[in-house]
């Protein structure tokens, strides 16, 4: 009759095996669908959230295209996402909004493409109540202004633009992306706050958009690039591809992005 110690070693070995199974069918390429025995691929993209709206649609025509596979998007600040591939987080694609990220991560990833371009806007309530025109106005009394922390690409943008015009501004908070300071905006924390055209279009008849002249504006690039850790290589290429074809760029500027 086996002992209390074999049979201790015995139900060890079958929780650890059970622990490997899903472990080991996340490592393939491609898993086997148990319903109909198709392949199946399913790709991680970590994207700057100025993309969630976007990307959503994206995804699901690049799903529709390519049956079999999945699409599931991580959305941050760009800064953020580059910490999650330098931390060796599980991702195949990554789409930044400036290529100051990407060129950082030269090392893990491919050879990046710009997909798309945006321009920055100056978000303020519904009715515009502090009659915000201008980025001069943004320096007004008594104008509560938020801003994108510095190290994130709008922040840097919208620091660039202010400098341009010798203007300076203090926000009453500094956020990690450009929805979070969207975000402020729409719930009356701000009067105003500096961020992409498309991200001011995602909040009709909550926020209003005060357009910036070409001469005081910045042009964001967004790069997009496999990542060398992917598990899906050629998956992921063909996704990478498939963002720069007539399909892709049409999604892209119905919500607003500039062609690259």
């Amino acid at each position: 009759m086996p002992s209390a110690v074999t049979r201790r070693r015995a139900a060890t070995a079958l929780v650890t095996a059970a622990l490997l199974v899903p472990l080991a069918a996340c490592g393939n390429d491609k898993a086997k669908d148990t319903k109909d025995g198709a392949a199946k691929t399913e790709l991680t993209v970590l994207a700057a959230a100025s993309l969630t709206d976007v990307f959503k649609s994206a995804g699901a025509a690049y799903e529709h295209a390519h049956p079999g596979t999945t699409v599931h998007f991580s959305f941050a600040g760009s800064q953020e996402l580059a910490a999650q591939v330098r931390q060796g987080a599980p991702a195949d694609a990554l789409v930044t909004a400036d290529t100051k990220t990407m060129d950082g991560l030269r090392a893990d990833t491919g050879k990046p493409t710009v997909i798309a371009k945006n321009r920055l806007v100056i978000a303020v309530g519904k009715g515009n109540p502090k009659k915000i025109h201008d980025l001069k106005d943004l320096t007004g009394s008594g104008v509560k202004v938020v801003l994108a922390a510095a190290e994130v690409p709008v922040g840097r943008y919208s620091k660039q633009v202010l400098d341009k015009q010798h203007l300076a501004v203090q926000p009453v908070s500094q956020e990690p992306n450009v929805r979070a300071v969207l975000s402020k905006v729409e719930l009356g924390e701000a009067d105003a706050g500096i961020v992409y055209k498309t991200d001011a279009a995602t909040a009709p008849g909550k926020v209003e958009a005060i357009a910036l002249p070409d001469a005081q504006n910045a042009v964001a690039d967004y790069p997009a690039a496999t990542l060398k850790s992917s598990q899906h290589t050629a998956d992921a290429a063909a996704f990478v591809k498939w963002l720069a074809t007539p399909e892709a760029q049409q999604i892209l500027r119905k919500a607003g992005f500039q062609q690259p």
